[in-house]
């Protein structure tokens, strides 16, 4: 199966040295191994969403020399498989609607496919995927073999929201299947996740990418560089600096012969292999 890989960033925010990361172990996995390079915007979750944020991360994408194979996709125009991939999971009997608080869950409690609240007719339920106790295992291609008891570290969790918008669950392994995917790269901070796509995955009879999850980036006093912590954005107007802290976080040799990204992206794509990105967790962005 010829490879095809994705970077899929949230619109919250301009692209940030962590995203940089992400979007440049992709796009050398995906160049390694002769294959395609997408790109996804993830725009289903309208409150968190900063207006321009999209449009400036697909404006930086280009300058730091990563071009993808095809338009973006918008999860914003795929709400209708979204609807039919939870219609099929209501036909199967595998989701419940829930108006539990958070108050209701305090303390672990395990809903075991049944809402802890009485129905309340006047409030729309946010709708849950029933979890069993089950193991998940899969073998991520830098963390190693991975075990997760998604009843004992998810729960029930829920897959449409109050509001209406779909959790990033279950969009993100209904686009998966539909771009074709075979083998997701992202940061470490997503881990966590992928026992309950794999999980939902195979509810929805849906084919199952292969893992690659890269040392999440940390600031200097240790926490996630996320946008969320305002994390200062890279400068594509100035993208090699930017570009070379990239490639030496994912422990690849960068000189200072190349005058453009793509020139710099092509020396380390010539020493480039995947088994050689380091394994840690986490570390910090130099």
């Amino acid at each position: 199966m010829t490879y095809r890989g994705r970077f899929a960033p949230s619109p919250t925010g301009h692209l940030h040295f962590g995203s940089l990361v992400a979007a440049v172990g992709s796009w050398l996995c995906a160049r390694h191994a002769g294959g395609t390079w997408l790109v996804r915007v993830e725009d289903i979750d309208p409150p968190r969403e900063m207006p321009g944020s999209a449009e400036s991360i697909l404006a930086a994408l280009p300058a730091f020399g990563l071009t993808a194979d095809a338009r973006p996709l918008f999860q914003s125009s795929r709400i209708a498989a979204y609807d039919d991939a939870f219609e099929q999971l209501k036909a199967n009997g595998q989701v419940f609607p829930c108006w539990c608080s958070r108050n209701d869950l305090a303390g672990g409690l395990h809903l075991d496919g049944q809402c802890l609240a009485p129905p309340a007719p006047d409030r729309v339920p946010a709708w849950r995927l029933h979890v069993p106790d089950r193991e998940i295992r899969f073998d991520d291609a830098l963390q190693g073999p991975q075990t997760q008891n998604l009843r004992l570290t998810a729960g029930d969790f829920v897959i449409r929201r109050v509001e209406g918008y779909y959790a990033y669950q279950l969009a993100c392994v209904v686009d998966d299947a539909f771009q074709g995917i075979t083998q997701v790269v992202r940061g470490n901070d997503l881990l966590d996740s992928t026992a309950r796509q794999i999980y939902l995955q195979r509810c929805l009879g849906l084919p199952e990418p292969g893992y690659l999850h890269l040392p999440l980036a940390l600031d200097a006093n240790g926490r996630k560089l996320s946008k969320s912590e305002q994390a200062r954005p890279v400068d594509p107007t100035d993208p090699l600096p930017a570009l070379r802290r990239a490639l030496h976080f994912l422990d690849l040799p960068v000189t200072t012969h190349a005058t453009t990204p793509q020139a710099l992206l092509a020396e380390a794509l010539a020493v480039f292999d995947p088994a050689l990105l380091p394994r840690c967790s986490e570390r910090m962005a130099a």
